[in-house]
């Protein structure tokens, strides 16, 4: 499936609250949105992996071909990133589907992707009304807006110690925040909007708790969210 850049795409540089991670929002991103979308409406959408709360299927080889042409450069150059190709350990289509109460400790509060800082993640919005986007968060304990190497260790063990404590979040998605982590950052999202952050920046999608999407590409929370590196 061949994907092009839209002759009309809009790209703005932002920084993520105090720590300052760089965010890029990305406007008008493909030329033919909607065919990604009856694309989609394809696919056997899965439950894949324990972390997600909904379900997936493969976004088109294309796809990842498209971003490694067309956003490569953007994306070396604002994320310090070093030259190379492309490579992408996940690119899904994506439906979040699971109802608020039924979601994991670890779904209700923001999380990481991965502790290296060059590893981005790309969510690029394909529904139409207000699914809503992805959201920012600082862990009030400790401050912290990302989790490197070195945070990790501090970071979990007091994860899990707030888990057990009376602050505990008692069920469904996050959004404005809560008594244990701050927002700091939100990006709405907007039909054919990708927003691109590094992985171990604390985040979650914005989900309205009183109304769960339904598991339609057509009428859904559908995206395509990515994970890319560098070829070594």
């Amino acid at each position: 499936m061949l994907v092009s850049l839209h002759p009309q795409v809009r790209i703005s540089a932002s920084r993520i609250g105090e720590e300052g991670a760089p965010l890029l929002v990305i406007d008008q991103l493909v030329a033919d949105p909607e065919r990604l979308v009856r694309k989609a409406a394809r696919h056997d959408f899965q439950p894949q992996g324990a972390m997600f709360p909904g379900i997936r299927a493969r976004a088109p080889l294309g796809y990842e071909h498209f971003l490694d042409t067309a956003l490569r450069p953007y994306l070396t150059e604002y994320f310090g990133l070093p030259n190379g190709r492309f490579v992408f350990p996940m690119c899904h289509y994506s439906l979040v589907t699971t109802p608020p109460g039924q979601l994991a400790f670890l779904q209700r509060v923001p999380h990481i992707d991965s502790v290296r800082g060059d590893g981005l993640a790309t969510v690029h919005y394909l529904f139409h009304g207000d699914w809503g986007g992805t959201a920012f968060y600082r862990h009030r304990h400790t401050g912290y807006e990302y989790i490197d190497e070195a945070r990790r260790d501090a970071y979990f063990r007091r994860l899990e110690q707030e888990s057990q404590g009376q602050d505990a979040p008692t069920g469904g998605y996050i959004d404005e925040g809560t008594s244990l982590f701050e927002r700091v950052g939100q990006v709405e999202g907007v039909f054919n909007r990708m927003v691109v952050y590094r992985r171990n920046s604390l985040h979650s999608g914005s989900i309205d708790n009183a109304r769960v999407p339904p598991p339609d590409p057509l009428h859904g929370r559908l995206s395509i969210n990515c994970f890319i590196d560098i070829a070594p």
